[in-house]
């Protein structure tokens, strides 16, 4: 069982390293996107300021393409912050999942093993302890009568074949 344990403990370990990598590269790819808007502001402010004129026609020719840009980022953010709120409740779920399910069979391997033990006991009580006793009362009838039967013979003149004494653990099979 605590092969088992160790291996679901690993599984887990593993899956929240996996998951937590995901959110690394994610983090990572927003750095470089935001990297990218600043290199991308910074060009625009390059190019803006030599001229006021030229300025203001940029300006009127960019300003519907920055908002739908930014509309963009900003839907982006929106779904990556979605996201990244799905796998932390994913990641919440799994590992409570987990913990459940080792909780679940620790119990079951509780409750087995007392099963075992109360079982071992009741074989003790009920067959072993009444075996033993019946052997005894056997092998104690077993000598009355071989020294009842035995010195009749001796009186007669008959020498019988001395038997010799069976160790308790060959009478019980």
């Amino acid at each position: 069982m605590d092969n088992k344990l160790t291996i679901f403990i690993a599984l887990t370990a593993v899956a929240v390293l996996l998951q937590a990598g995901v959110l690394l590269a994610m983090y990572i790819a927003m750095r470089k996107s935001g990297e990218r808007m600043e290199m991308l502001a910074n060009e625009v402010k390059s190019k803006l300021l030599p001229g006021f004129e030229k300025a203001q026609e940029l300006l009127l020719e960019l300003g519907p393409k920055l908002e739908v840009v930014i509309d963009n980022v900003e839907g982006a953010s929106t779904v990556v912050r979605a996201q990244v709120e799905r796998v932390d409740a994913t990641v919440n779920d799994v590992v409570d999942r987990a913990r459940l399910q080792v909780i679940r069979a620790d119990e079951l391997l509780s409750r087995t093993l007392d099963r075992v033990e109360q079982t071992s006991d009741m074989v003790h009580r009920t067959v072993v302890s009444p075996v033993r006793q019946i052997s005894g009362l056997m092998q104690g009838i077993t000598v009355g009568l071989e020294f009842l039967f035995g010195g009749r013979n001796r009186r007669n003149g008959h020498r019988r074949e001395e038997r010799r004494p069976v160790p308790q653990d060959e009478m019980f099979i």
